[in-house]
């Protein structure tokens, strides 16, 4: 027994010893996926789908890395789920103080007072870090508190390693992500129409205010790919936000769309400005030329006819048919004959079946991904013995029917006789009213007799 316990703290101490690694618990394939061998120079990139979030390409797309300003997409979003653009937000003196020297800011002053779509221009057009912070004071009540709001959400999106300590991205050893993970933030955040619109200007102008009496805070964009004056121009981009710190290199999460499909690309780590716009549009390049948005199955498309079991000769031949669209962003190449599909149709169908009712799923498996859509009846199938069942419910209503009209005459002849016994009665009242009048001996219990 003595030699068990001996075994037994020995291998506890043994295990305590050894090092302990933690692996993501996740279906997400984490490695790197390069189908035509690109070469890139930043040192973190992904390009995905933006509708579907599918991989297109990636490069060490699960390292964590530090966001800089990116950050600011998941501050945008949460001013916009818990703000009206009219609130009015008064900047705190924490706001303007606690920008270190050197990061960009919008000139904004203790005291004054501005809406959350004046405030939500700066932090995205000129990556303003004093409106940043005004946003989160506002929202949470302190920095503090917002941080916990956007690693919730960021748990909520499905992000898998991203730690949030401030509402900018001025840099914290404890502030990263991965540009998986901001790929995922930049994704949701096109939902909103009020990023995508602010995220194209190039130029904005702050108005006067209650501490600011001029019109001279003329910010640009930091996004060169969409301005039409910066060497990397790119006609196709449609946002979102740029970043760049000394410890997180230049960075981005940027959007473009050209003949219906829409990419989302984030660059961290890039050494030069260069580098970050010229990988970004190199892949921007590489997925429209190479992808296209191709149709599997279109709404209402017959996928099978089967005959129903117990349905009448005219209708018993069902086409089942496609309820939307399964469209999927596709290699040129790719041959849609040979793509993977699975018709599944509910077992025992019998009659009767209504128009649009759901008896099955169509499935396509791409690279490990499932695209389905319901499988509905296209006409409704009536049961064989149809006639029967009308026949049988015209006749039972029938005799309800005549089953009321029976009741209504026994009722009126039962009525009737109460009305006859009445005036009996009423009759033999008024005799015996005469009898006794005249001194007479009449008895009523003859009357009693009557009712």
């Amino acid at each position: 027994m003595k030699q068990l316990k001996s075994i037994v703290i020995f291998t506890i101490i043994i295990l305590l010893l050894l090092p302990v690694s933690f692996s993501l618990a996740t279906d997400i394939d984490t490695s790197d996926y390069n189908p035509d061998n690109l070469t890139t120079n930043s040192d973190s990139i992904i390009l995905m789908d933006a509708k579907t979030g599918n991989i297109l390409y990636s490069k060490n797309a699960f390292e964590k890395k530090y966001p800089a300003s990116t950050t600011k997409l998941m501050t945008a979003i949460l001013t916009l789920e818990n703000c009206k653009l009219t609130d009015v937000v008064t900047v705190s003196h924490n706001a303007i103080f606690s920008i270190p020297v050197g990061y960009s800011h919008a000139s904004l002053q203790e005291g004054e007072e501005l809406t959350v779509e004046e405030l939500l221009n700066v932090l995205l057009i000129p990556s303003a870090n004093d409106a940043a912070v005004a946003l989160a004071e506002h929202i949470a009540g302190s920095v503090e508190n917002f941080a916990t709001m956007m690693n919730n959400k960021a748990k909520e999106l499905g992000c898998l390693n991203t730690n949030f300590i401030n509402p900018n991205g001025v840099h914290d050893n404890n502030h990263y992500s991965t540009a998986y993970d901001l790929a995922l933030i930049g994704q949701y955040a096109m939902k909103f129409d009020d990023i995508l619109r602010i995220a194209k200007v190039t130029q904005y102008t702050l108005p006067k205010t209650n501490k600011y009496d001029e019109e001279n805070r003329i910010f640009n964009t930091t996004n060169g790919l969409v301005n039409k004056n910066e060497k990397y121009y790119y006609p196709n981009c449609t946002g979102l936000k740029t970043g760049y710190t000394d410890k997180s290199g230049y960075c981005i999460v940027a959007t473009a769309e050209k003949n219906g499909v829409e990419l989302l690309e984030v660059v961290l780590g890039s050494e030069s400005i260069s580098d970050r716009y010229e990988d970004c549009i190199e892949l921007f390049d590489y997925g429209f030329e190479n992808y296209s948005n191709q149709n599997l199955v279109s709404a209402n498309e017959i996928i099978e006819n089967i005959e129903i079991a117990g349905a009448t000769k005219e209708t018993k031949n069902l086409d089942i048919i496609a309820k939307s669209n399964i469209d999927v962003l596709l290699k040129n190449n790719i041959d849609i004959n040979s793509l993977d599909r699975k018709v599944e149709i509910n077992e025992n169908l019998s009659a009767p079946i209504s128009e649009g009712a759901v008896v099955g799923k169509v499935t396509y498996t791409i690279d490990g991904e499932d695209y389905s859509t319901d499988l509905i009846a296209s006409s409704t199938v009536v049961p064989s013995n149809f006639e029967t069942i009308i026949f049988r419910i015209l006749l039972i209503f029938l005799i309800l029917c005549l089953f009321v009209l029976i009741l209504k005459k026994v009722d009126h002849y039962g009525k009737g006789n109460k009305s006859k016994r009445i005036s009996k009665i009423k009759k033999h009242k008024t005799k015996g009213a005469k009898h006794s009048k005249g001194g007479g001996k009449f008895k009523f219990t003859q009357i009693n007799e009557y009712l």
